[in-house]
């Protein structure tokens, strides 16, 4: 049983989150007015009672002060007693012998009380009861008069509370219904907004057109909301630009290689069907063809990568960790002494706490590395310095080549820019790129310049973190390493 009765509130919940917002407001909107309607109902019925009460009261009062005061002059026993009209007012007369004397024809009055016949012994003046335990609901006044006492009673009459109510009733379903009206209307105009939104949103999701602006208007949450969702539209329309540019970029970076490395498989298998490889090509220009072949893919699988990197649209998966700089950028030269045992690396690295990403820095370096090998002379190294200056770390990698002309230099770190005199170096102009886009995801900055021996000098500036506190001992003193 309890089971069931708690599906209820459940189902019920279900049926009201059904409801449309508009639904919901008109509901309420009624809700509200029906229950103002009903605390103010009762608030003035039982004002409304009140009021008739202590008039009731009063008018008793003073009819009984007319019958004590010709009850003296007259005595209780010999008092003319007004006739009863047929409704409204009782009397009565308490005589000291505790009998009573009531008008011809006048309907009976619930028995004198024991209050009521000590205020005719004169133990107190008078006495106002409400007679809840009878059927009528009498209300009686007794008021002390020579030796006993004259009471006037009225029968309650709820006849203008019942009048009252049912007006109000008629007043509050018209005011539930004109509530209603005007709850939709509200809801109506209020969410006019929500409507175009929703529209939009249904023409966008339908035509994949991002370029719909939703006008700016309303107020408050509506305004905020309608500009939290331009606010997605023109991300995803740069989203969208970028991924084309993206993709066109690609397509023209990969035609080439892809062309090169086409043409030559076709002439290794058209020679191969004839018959004629190893007459038409000799075993030095094959294996020169075979080794520009490895080449051509091995750029491609460069290409491949990096575009990847760059469309994944963050840095890495990583989470960001507290690392010394120092350790990154040594692994860095190590990986590029082993790429290129040729290219000499002369590393001069301080200590350096940064918060970021070890994989994606690794990266970084290593493409800063990488560019300044395909530039330096054999004979002159390149020189990777890592220092603190003041709040930043600062990594700078320096070569000895012929340098970045001036105009380059604002486009360096776009994506597939090659300068002229690069053209025929080995590379897809994305490495830089992505150095770039590895030093803003960590608040950092990169330049370039010219370095004093003539060559490039690429610089990394990235916000520096305090070292990570030492490990106490078992003791509470510092670990120390016996040597």
């Amino acid at each position: 049983m309890s089971g069931h009765a708690g599906r209820e509130p459940r189902r019920l919940t279900r049926w009201w989150r059904r409801r449309s917002l508009r639904a919901r407001l008109t509901v309420i909107a009624a809700t509200a007015i029906a229950a103002s309607v009903f605390v103010a109902f009762q608030v003035a019925s039982q004002l409304l009672g009140w009021e008739l009460q202590d008039s009731a009261k009063g008018q008793l009062r003073a009819d009984a002060r007319v019958l004590a005061t010709n009850a003296r002059r007259a005595g209780l026993a010999e008092v003319q007693l007004p006739p009863y009209p047929g409704s409204g007012r009782l009397v009565r007369v308490v005589l000291p012998d505790g009998s009573t004397r009531t008008p011809v024809g006048q309907p009976a009055l619930p028995p004198v009380s024991e209050q009521a016949e000590r205020v005719a012994q004169g133990a107190s003046a008078d006495l106002m009861e409400s007679g809840d335990s009878d059927e009528d609901g009498h209300l009686v006044y007794t008021l002390r008069a020579g030796d006993g006492a004259v009471q006037v009673a009225q029968v309650a009459d709820d006849s203008p509370i019942n009048q009252f109510g049912f007006g109000m009733l008629l007043i509050g379903l018209l005011c539930v219904f004109g509530g209603a009206l005007v709850g939709r209307a509200v809801a109506r105009t209020g969410l006019a907004p929500i409507d175009r939104l929703t529209a939009v949103a249904v023409r966008v999701a339908r035509t994949r057109d991002l370029d719909a602006d939703i006008p700016d208007e309303g107020g408050g949450e509506i305004r905020r909301l309608i500009r939290s969702i331009n606010d997605m539209l023109a991300a995803l329309r740069d989203s969208r630009r970028a991924q084309r540019l993206l993709a066109e970029d690609a397509a023209h970076e990969l035609k080439t290689p892809l062309t090169s490395l086409r043409l030559n498989v076709e002439l290794l298998i058209l020679l191969d069907r004839r018959g004629t490889l190893d007459s038409a090509l000799p075993a030095a220009s094959r294996t020169r063809l075979l080794n520009d072949l490895g080449a051509q893919v091995a750029e491609l699988s460069t290409l491949v990568a990096e575009l990847t990197d760059l469309a994944r649209g963050d840095v890495s998966d990583e989470s960001t960790e507290l690392l010394d700089l120092a350790d990154v950028v040594a692994a860095a030269v190590t990986r590029a002494r082993s790429r290129a045992p040729e290219v000499e690396v002369a590393l001069d690295a301080t200590s350096v706490w940064v918060s970021g990403r070890p994989a994606a820095l690794e990266r970084a370096v290593l493409n800063l590395l990488d560019n300044a090998g395909k530039w330096s002379p054999v004979d002159q190294p390149i020189q990777v310095r890592l220092r603190a200056e003041g709040a930043s770390a600062v990594l700078e990698v320096d070569d000895a080549g012929p340098g970045i002309d001036a105009a380059d230099v604002p486009r360096v770190f776009d994506r597939f820019y090659r300068a002229d005199s690069a053209r025929a170096l080995p590379g897809s102009g994305l490495g830089l790129s992505i150095v770039q886009r590895v030093v803003d995801a960590h608040g950092g900055r990169a330049v370039v310049a010219r370095s004093a021996r003539g060559g490039a000098l690429l610089r990394i500036d990235l916000p520096a973190a305090a070292p990570p506190a030492p490990i106490a001992g078992p003791t509470g003193g510092e670990d120390t390493a016996a040597g």
